[in-house]
């Protein structure tokens, strides 16, 4: 996907994807929708007769629910989501191993008066944030083996050799499709990344924060993180998006944090976790 840009309430964008099926798999059964107001990848599981279209309908209910609008609602992300996890029911009547998709994104909302990132995944697909060269996985992995690591039944040294790895807890349309998500306010300079686990199992987090770092637009920072995944190994597909603020946002400080007058509070909607965070607006 070429580089986009786009002004949106006043914050000025720009973003870029990109998909590759990796060394290994002969069809790429990932999905991706980058468009304001969503930027949304998706990892389909069901084999090769049910994974592609799993993805495919998870990132069509958000691009039939959102694309278009200038600004999307908290509303029309439980709608796509459950849009979505009916769709993948339906793709997994059809086979006869049935189907599955983790999803993960960023929407841009309204929120106390300002734009805020609406961060969401089921799955292990993940988000991160980078900011002030400094690289923060906002989402968490619906995953056995972030489940064993909380759990203290696993440390990060036993993580590579584990037989488990592929195994995850929730997806859109298993028993368990419930999302989680988090409000963080939208601000100048940061660098968002959305990725399904073909990237993430490949490389390291130090390995993604450098790429991100020394890429200067969204769209070679997308293809370099895709070819270093393929250099490593690229044993699954591989998506990413890349999501750049330019201008428009709350303002940064030279270490990343966001610090000011006011306090806006990052909350997991599902849930009561909060992490506070300093902004000025």
């Amino acid at each position: 996907m070429s580089e986009q840009t786009a002004v949106v309430a006043g914050v000025e964008l720009a973003w870029a994807s990109a998909s590759d099926p990796g060394r290994l798999r002969p069809v790429n059964e990932d999905a991706v929708v980058a468009a304001v107001p969503v930027f949304v990848v998706a990892d389909g599981m069901g084999g090769y007769e049910a994974g592609d279209r799993a993805s495919a309908a998870v990132v069509e209910s958000f691009r039939r629910r959102m694309v278009g609008q200038h600004l999307a609602t908290l509303d029309a992300v439980r709608a796509a989501l459950s849009d979505a996890d009916e769709a993948v029911h339906q793709v997994g009547a059809s086979t006869r191993r049935g189907a599955g998709s983790t999803v993960t994104g960023a929407v841009l909302v309204e929120h106390l008066g300002i734009p805020h990132w609406l961060v969401f995944n089921v799955g292990d697909s993940r988000v991160y944030r980078h900011v002030g060269g400094t690289l923060e996985q906002v989402t968490v992995d619906h995953s056995l083996v972030q489940a064993m690591l909380d759990a203290k039944e696993l440390t990060d040294a036993d993580v590579p050799g584990f037989q488990g790895s592929n195994v995850i807890t929730r997806a859109i349309g298993s028993a368990d499709a419930t999302a989680d998500s988090w409000l963080m306010p939208v601000v100048d300079g940061e660098r968002l990344l959305m990725c399904t686990d073909g990237l993430h199992r490949e490389l390291a987090d130090e390995s993604i924060r450098a790429a991100l770092t020394m890429s200067g637009r969204p769209s070679s920072a997308a293809d370099a993180l895709v070819a270093l995944a393929n250099q490593a190994g690229g044993r699954d597909n591989i998506t990413v998006v890349v999501v750049d603020v330019r201008s428009g946002g709350l303002v940064a400080g030279g270490d990343g944090d966001v610090t000011g007058s006011a306090t806006l509070t990052r909350v997991s909607i599902e849930d009561t976790n909060e992490k506070t965070v300093e902004v000025a607006r």
